[in-house]
């Protein structure tokens, strides 16, 4: 059997010195720090991560390399330059090892800056020009609706992000909501989210409100959301958008053409729907002011009405004095007529007593019989019994010529034993 030529030259295994983890950690430390020792490097900030201890941790990088670095809360406090993420620094310090997790890193003891990193200009000088298009303007935002029906939450299927939207909105105001899943991160998330922003804008039941969301990271981790597709995409959105990218401190281009900036996905649920307990205590207490509103208009109207009431008089009690006075009419009536009736009947008794007693002599009715006869002659009924016929009008006036009647005119011809209407003729 041939053995390799590695083989071959490797040791034997009794030869070769046996060493813990730790004291193999201890030596390749001690190598490091004293083969390079103290040492200046640039490199542009990424991961930039203040702990609560106040220490700060992020990461150098270059092209094709990272490198971690730490810079101690008494360090920092001395610092003139606040470092950010894409900023393109000189860090100039110690290079050692953390044994806990195999791995180099700086602990830097001074920073300057080198200049913006590509990144960050690229991302200022497209800042710069979208705003000049007036994508950021404030007056291309919409209001967010304050009930909506459905949301359109655009995010990564899995993680804490939805998990957490979800939740809150189940909180607050439990609803529809459509998941668009989108990668966040990578090359292919500013394309995908701009396909879900564009789709969610082309369903025929379209969502009333859209959250974009995705955890924190780097300047690198949350350039999707700097594209100008996603941008543009979300400024053409006839949706009102909120814009849920990282934790508190990221910013991104999105966030700046959003309707609605949340600090993070969490706030965004907040700002998306009301807190439906509020609301339906909001409503209880309006109502019972609206009763109590209308119970006391009521009363006001009912005292009104009753002191309006008491300087009236009761309807029943002025129908009933009427009638009172009309009975007492009637009857006063009734008596009168009686009174009437027998003060004529005593009368005519009295006429007709005198008369009888009237005795006239023999020449007197000789006359009386005389002039009788004459009156009797002189009546025009007599004339009528002779073939005479009496013409009048219809009002009963007598017509005496010719010339006082016109063609169709209507006139009575009254005979000695009755009267006919007729027309005048030609």
């Amino acid at each position: 059997m041939t053995l390799s030529p590695e083989l071959e030259l490797a040791p034997k295994t009794e030869e070769l010195k046996v060493f813990s983890v730790t004291e193999l950690s201890v030596a390749l430390k001690k190598t490091l720090e004293k083969t390079f020792g103290y040492v200046r490097i640039r490199g542009e900030i990424s991961g930039l991560k203040l702990h609560s201890s106040g220490h700060l941790y992020f990461s150098l990088k270059d092209k094709d390399s990272v490198l971690d670095a730490i810079c101690w809360r008494g360090t920092l406090s001395k610092f003139t330059l606040t470092p950010s993420d894409g900023m393109e620094v000189i860090c100039q310090g110690r290079i050692t090892t953390y044994g806990a997790r195999s791995k180099y890193q700086i602990i830097v003891d001074h920073m300057e800056e080198a200049g913006i990193g590509e990144l960050l200009a690229l991302l200022e000088e497209r800042k710069k020009r979208l705003a000049a298009e007036g994508l950021f303007d404030q007056s291309r935002k919409k209001k967010l609706p304050f009930l909506p029906n459905t949301i359109g939450i655009i995010t990564s299927p899995t993680g804490a992000v939805i998990e957490d939207i979800l939740h809150r909105l189940k909180e607050r105001f439990p609803l529809h909501v459509l998941l668009w899943p989108v990668t966040v991160q990578g090359e292919n998330a500013a394309r995908e989210v701009t396909q879900a922003i564009v789709g969610f804008n082309a369903l025929p039941s379209k969502p009333d409100l859209l959250i974009v969301a995705r955890g924190g990271g780097s300047l690198e981790d949350l350039w999707a959301f700097n594209e100008e597709c996603v941008v543009r995409a979300a400024a053409q959105s006839e949706i009102p958008l909120i814009s849920a990218i990282g934790h508190e401190t990221d910013t991104t281009l999105l966030d700046y053409v959003a309707d609605r900036r949340a600090p993070t996905p969490t706030a965004a649920a907040e700002m998306a729907v009301p807190v439906l307990k509020d609301l339906l205590e909001t409503l209880h207490t309006n109502a019972y002011r609206l009763r109590n509103g209308v119970i006391k208009i009521l009363r006001h109207t009912e005292i009104l009405l009753q002191s309006h009431a008491r300087g009236l008089t009761s309807p029943q009690r002025l129908l009933e004095n009427k009638q009172q006075l009309l009975d007492d009419y009637l009857e006063r009536l009734t008596v009168s007529l009686s009174n009437k009736k027998i003060t004529s009947q005593n009368r005519l008794t009295f006429l007709i007593h005198r008369l009888s007693q009237i005795s006239l002599g023999k020449p007197q009715q000789t006359r009386f019989r005389e002039l009788s006869l004459l009156l009797e002659s002189y009546s025009y009924t007599k004339t009528l019994e002779r073939g005479f016929v009496l013409v009048k009008t219809e009002g009963g006036e007598s017509i005496t010529s010719v010339m006082s009647l016109h063609d169709q005119d209507k006139v009575l011809l009254q005979f000695f034993d009755g009267t006919r209407k007729v027309e005048v003729v030609g």
